[in-house]
C-alpha cells in the first residue's frame, strides 16, 4: 500500500499515538523535585528530565530542519546551534540529554510543549507523502515523509517513556501507564511477586550464557 492508498485518517491515528506519547513522558516528571527529576539513575546518566529535553530536541529536528522549517526561537533552545557546528564535541552532543543547574525543570517542560504546537503546525500542514530530508541520517536514507517521521517519532517517544517508567519507579515508587490508571492488578502482591522472581534468578549461574 503506498503513501495515497491509507485510510484518510492514518494521520490523524498515527498524530494521536505521538500524542499519548508526548503526555506520557511528561507526566512521569511531573511532582518530583528539581533533584529527583535530575538524578541519573543508570551508569550512563539517563534521567527524567534529560529525557524530555531529548524529546524536545527530537521533535524540533524532525518536524522542523527536516522540513524546511526552523526552530523560531534559537535562543530558548541554545544547545542546538552547538551541538550542530562543525567543531562540535562530546560535551555539546551530550548537551541535549541533561538540564543545566541554570535550566529549571518547569522550563524545560514547557519549552517541550511550546515544540508540541510547532510540531503539531508541520503536521496539519503537510500531507502525509510529503517529502523531507534528514540530513543527519546515512546517506541513502536521508529522502524521508512525513509518514515516516511520524511512525519514527512515535516509536521514539514511546521508547523514551518506557525509560521515564522505570526512572520514576525507581525514584519514588510512583507506576503508572497514566494519570488514574496504573495499569496494574487490584491487589496483587508485589512485593512477593518480585521476591518469587529473585528467587528463580538467583538459582541460575551468574556467568553469561
Amino acid at each position: 500500500m503506498t503513501t495515497s492508498e491509507l485510510p484518510q485518517d492514518a494521520k490523524a491515528v498515527l498524530h494521536r499515538y505521538l500524542r499519548e506519547a508526548r503526555q506520557a513522558l511528561v507526566w512521569k516528571v511531573e511532582g518530583l523535585s528539581e533533584r529527583e527529576a535530575r538524578m541519573p539513575r543508570t551508569p550512563t546518566g539517563t534521567n527524567l528530565l534529560g529525557l524530555v529535553k531529548h524529546a524536545a530536541t527530537v521533535e524540533i529536528g524532525y518536524f522542523g530542519d527536516v522540513f524546511g522549517r526552523p526552530w523560531p526561537r534559537p535562543d530558548d533552545a541554545p544547545w542546538l546551534a552547538a551541538a550542530d557546528a562543525p567543531d562540535a564535541d562530546a560535551d555539546a552532543l551530550q548537551a541535549e540529554f541533561f538540564a543545566t543547574a541554570d535550566e529549571p525543570a518547569e522550563r524545560i517542560v514547557g519549552l517541550y510543549r511550546q515544540v508540541w504546537d510547532f510540531a503539531d503546525a508541520t503536521i496539519d500542514t503537510l500531507s502525509l507523502d510529503a517529502p523531507g530530508h534528514v540530513w543527519w541520517w546515512r546517506e541513502g536514507n536521508r529522502d524521508v515523509t512525513l509518514h515516516q517521521i511520524l511512525v519514527h517519532v512515535a516509536t521514539e517517544l514511546s521508547r523514551h517513556a518506557g525509560h521515564a517508567d522505570i526512572l520514576r519507579e525507581e525514584a519514588d515508587g510512583a507506576v503508572g501507564m497514566r494519570p488514574g490508571n496504573d495499569n496494574l492488578a487490584d491487589g496483587f502482591d508485589y512485593a512477593a511477586y518480585t521476591a518469587t522472581l529473585r528467587g528463580i534468578a538467583e538459582r541460575f549461574p551468574e556467568e553469561p550464557r
